[in-house]
């Protein structure tokens, strides 16, 4: 298979573009609209990845996680990607993902696709207290980092030192509405990456803007394709917190629901972090 993934115009999809060449391997390139303080959003790093994986003629079921390890900086420009599946089961396939620039490697990734099957289910996580999406006005947001002017997002609380009297803050938890901008159907890249749409917790913790990083992101992807498609191109209703700061680094937890209460993802981080 050789030739463009996607064609369709909308940014996110623009942004998501990959070329087949031989078996496994992607070419790409960054794109200005996503990118962040240094090189891409890990969102849009998270989606991409998973887009090869979901293009490949040899991938058996619907993604269930992704893993992504953000090795060293991306670089503005092309970047290629190998993946491969190491391990195909009866209800699971494996996945192992790299993205190269030269000789150096960015990144690694791991996901696993699965069958999913009608079993007993229950939710032991709440969705957050929060008013309807569209009794809410979408907050402006500033033009920097870029990627911000690609999500429009309805903030709840926990809005940051991006709001308008940042201070320091006794929990680093932010509850918000969010969707893509303009307006686009939920997939599971589009879900991917707005798993990563949190301002760093230690911004909300402190008041203030810090230098941050993301090591590593791993998202657990519970809709099924028909919880995508009910969902359509309506807000997710997404929160986030931190668990410990200290010596560098926190870790961070999302989750991400539909109007109804519906969980749709759930993830966890490690974030390195500047005093």
């Amino acid at each position: 298979m050789v030739g463009p993934i996607r064609t369709l115009t909308h940014p996110f999809d623009v942004a998501t573009t990959l070329t087949a060449g031989d078996e496994g391997h992607y070419t790409g390139h960054t794109a200005p609209e996503y990118s962040n303080m240094v090189g891409p959003f890990g969102g849009i790093t998270a989606a991409i990845l998973l887009r090869a994986v979901l293009a490949d003629p040899r991938r058996l079921a619907d993604p269930i996680s992704i893993t992504v390890n953000y090795a060293g900086p991306i670089a503005d420009g092309p970047f290629t990607i190998d993946a491969q599946p190491v391990r195909t089961n009866r209800a699971t396939q494996h996945w192992m993902l790299t993205m190269t620039q030269g000789d150096a490697v960015t990144t690694t990734a791991t996901v696993v696709c699965g069958h999913r099957r009608d079993t007993w289910a229950n939710t032991e996580i709440t969705p957050p207290t929060a008013p309807p999406a569209d009794s809410m006005t979408p907050d402006v947001l500033p033009d920097y980092p870029s990627w911000l002017g690609n999500y429009e997002m309805r903030f709840v609380s926990g809005r940051g030192p991006f709001g308008p009297d940042p201070e320091p803050q006794p929990t680093s938890a932010s509850t918000l509405w969010v969707r893509d901008l303009p307006v686009r159907p939920l997939d599971y890249p589009a879900l991917t990456a707005m798993t990563d749409v949190f301002f760093p917790r230690i911004m909300i913790r402190r008041g203030a803007f810090a230098a941050a990083s993301t090591i590593s992101l791993t998202t657990y992807l519970h809709a099924t394709p028909e919880t995508l498609a009910a969902q359509a191109d309506s807000p997710v209703l997404a929160t986030a917190r931190a668990q410990h700061f200290g010596n560098g680094y926190f870790d961070q937890s999302a989750h991400l629901w539909t109007a109804d209460g519906a969980p749709l993802a759930t993830s966890h981080q490690l974030v390195y972090f500047k005093d």
